[in-house]
C-alpha cells in the first residue's frame, strides 16, 4: 500500500505556505516540487514549508528544497522550514540543512520571522 501524502498550499499576504503531510519520497516529491514551482512562478519567493504533519522525507524530498533555495534567494526571498518532528528534524540536521535553512518551531513563528525581516 502506498504511504499517505497530502499537500496544502495557501497564501498569507505575500507569503506562500506549503504544508506537507505524510511521506515525501520519490513518488510524492514531484507534487511538492510542483507546489514550490507554482509559488515561484507566481512571483512568491517568501515561502514557508510547514512540516508539522510530515512523518518522513527521502532524499528526493530534501532535493526539492535544495533545487529552489538559490533561485528564491537570488530573487530576494527565502524558504523557511517549520514544525519538524524530532525524527524528521534529525534527517535534516544529519545533512546540515540547519546551516542553509532557518528551521523554526511552528508556522506562526516562521510567518513572524518573515514579517520582521
Amino acid at each position: 500500500m502506498a504511504n499517505p501524502f497530502a499537500i496544502q498550499t495557501s497564501l498569507e499576504n505575500d507569503l506562500s505556505i506549503v504544508a506537507l503531510e505524510g511521506f515525501v519520497d520519490a513518488h510524492t516529491a514531484p507534487q511538492f516540487e510542483d507546489a514550490i514551482q507554482k509559488a515561484v512562478d507566481s512571483g512568491s519567493v517568501r515561502i514557508v514549508v510547514d512540516c508539522e504533519k510530515l512523518n518522513y522525507i527521502s532524499s528526493a524530498g530534501l532535493g526539492v528544497f535544495m533545487s529552489f533555495i538559490e533561485e528564491v534567494r537570488d530573487r530576494g526571498g527565502d524558504i523557511k522550514i517549520c514544525g519538524l518532528t524530532p525524527k524528521v528534524r534529525h534527517t535534516f540536521e544529519i545533512l546540515g540543512f540547519q546551516d542553509i535553512f532557518e528551521m523554526l518551531d511552528d508556522q506562526q513563528t516562521a510567518l513572524r520571522r518573515f514579517n520582521a525581516g
